[in-house]
This record gives C-alpha cells, structure tokens and sequence, in this order.
C-alpha cells in the first residue's frame, strides 16, 4: 500500500472510523489505508454489528455498504439519523449498486456522500475528510436540502401525472352526459314555429366538454305531427331536428 501521498495529509487528532461491509477484503484494504493515513478503524460485517458498535464506540465516521447480512444499509443509516446520540455521525456510502435508483435512495436515507465500486482508498479518504470537515449543521441542512428537494420533484411529477390523465381523457367523457326527464334547467313551454301549437315537451340530454362549458338540449313533439325539434339552452334556438 503506497503511502507517501498521505504524510501531507493526517488527521489530527486521529479520528476513528467503522467500516461496515460483509466482504473481509473491502474492509482490509480500506483499513489498512485508512490506518496510514493516521485514522483508528472499527469493523463491522453486517448491519446490526455495525448499529451497535456506533452507539457504543461513537466513530467519527462511518463507512458503509448498502447491501448488508440483518439491517440493510439504508435503513442501518436511517437509524442511526434517527438517534440522538448518532444522528451527528457522518455516513459515506461505498457500494456496488451503481444504479442512480440506488443512489438516490441512500441520499435520502441520510447518506453524506455516495461513491461506488471500485472505489480506491484515496478517493474514499479524501472524501472522509471532506465530510468531516463540513461540520454536523451544515450536513443537516444538506439532508434537509435533498428531502426538500426529493418532495419538491415529487409534487412536480404528480402534477404532471394528473395533467397527462387529464389530457387523455375524451373530451366526450371529461363530464357524465345522460338522458333525462327531469334537467338542471327546466325545459321551457314552446309553441311549434309551423303551426303555432304548442309543443310537447319529451326529454333532455345533458352533457359538455367541462363544468363551466355545460349544454342542456331539450327536446319536444308537435302534438300536431309537425315533427320533433331540439331547443338548446345555451344558445335559446329551436330547430327542426325530424
């Protein structure tokens, strides 16, 4: 392992970090760098080891897989941010689920940074001292920023899903159309423009493309056979429809 990079580099003082990760190797080759590099290690090879070991050794850091024996990642940092006497505990992931989903989630679990696989210690070293270097508040506000972001674009989606229901709606169902003898508007008395007798009222149909754009059509019988019409209420005109 080289180290020469590191000597400009120490903590001080030293600080300690759990490694948390189910393959002995990953969790060899980042403590032997991260010990050179002046840290003390814990290790922990599933997520139960590891809640325990961070209440009891409060680490500076801890260093985590996602996928994890007894208490998964995720919800192994959702506990420990939901602790007081470890929710100040700078969480870094180091995981080979690589896909953004994956990433996504364990930010919202709590995660300070997320490298992925094949990650060397340098890279995980110098972002170790770049969280803890951010101090507790600022990475509270970061948390707070990411879950405020994530319900932000939530809310943005559902606007969006309900728009694209909306839109493939036919307008011919957007409001219930129906028959009935009995409207919203009651029909009015009319005579028949043919023979001036007056007409006998049958039925309506309701419907529209939208509450505020509603139609009422109205239709009657000449008791003299003239034939049928239709009064449409919006517009008040009679016409001879059969």
């Amino acid at each position: 392992m080289q180290s020469g990079s590191l000597a400009s580099t120490p903590f001080n003082p030293s600080p300690l970090a759990l490694l948390v990760d189910r393959d002995l190797d990953s969790r060899r080759m980042y403590a032997e760098y991260l010990r050179l590099a002046g840290c003390g290690v814990e290790e922990a090879e599933d997520g139960r080891e590891a809640l325990a070991k961070a209440i009891s050794h409060h680490p500076d850091v801890i260093v985590t897989e996602t996928r994890l024996p007894g208490i998964n990642g995720f919800d192994l940092c959702r506990l420990l941010h939901s602790d007081m006497a470890t929710r100040g505990i700078p969480v870094v992931f180091v995981t080979g689920d690589a896909f953004k989903p994956d990433i996504d989630r364990a930010k919202l679990a709590g995660a300070d940074a997320v490298l992925v696989k094949p990650c060397l210690p340098e890279r995980l070293f110098l972002e170790l001292r770049r969280v803890m270097m951010m101090g507790e508040d600022v990475r509270e506000r970061v948390r707070i920023a990411t879950h405020t972001s994530r319900d932000k674009r939530e809310r943005t989606q559902d606007l969006i899903d309900e728009t694209r229901r909306v839109l493939r709606t036919p307008l011919s169902k957007a409001i219930p159309r129906f028959q009935t003898s009995d409207p919203p508007i009651a029909a009015p008395q009319l005579v028949c423009p043919e023979c001036d007798l007056p007409l006998r009222y049958d039925h309506s149909n309701v419907g529209g493309v939208s509450v505020r754009h509603a139609e009422q059509w109205d239709y009657y019988e000449c008791t003299a056979g003239c034939g049928t019409f239709q009064y449409r209420q919006r517009t008040r005109k009679l016409r001879k429809i059969g």
